[in-house]
This record gives C-alpha cells, structure tokens and sequence, in this order.
C-alpha cells in the first residue's frame, strides 16, 4: 500500500506545527521577555511558533 503524499517523512516537505510543547513555549516566552526564571510552568499563555 501506498504512503499519501501529505504523509512524507523527514526527506519531504516540513510541516510547521501549530501546537508547541511546554519547554519550547517557554523558550519562547523567555525570548521575548514575558517569562522569568521561578516563574509557575503551568498556566502558560498561548503563543505562535516563530516563523
């Protein structure tokens, strides 16, 4: 059976994901200033992956 073209591996296309894990929000949040060491990882504001 055949793989549908959406469906490729790494050798495709890369989608860009639209949900992020805790630790990369995080990351983000610290890049732009809104989150500090100590600060609770729980109740994270939503952010957009950078582009």
């Amino acid at each position: 059976m055949s793989q549908h073209k959406s469906l490729q591996g790494a050798s495709g296309l890369v989608i860009k994901r639209n949900v992020l894990k805790r630790f990369e929000r995080v990351a983000i949040l610290k890049k732009r200033g809104q989150w500090t060491e100590g600060e609770r990882v729980s109740g994270l504001r939503k952010t957009k992956p950078d582009v």
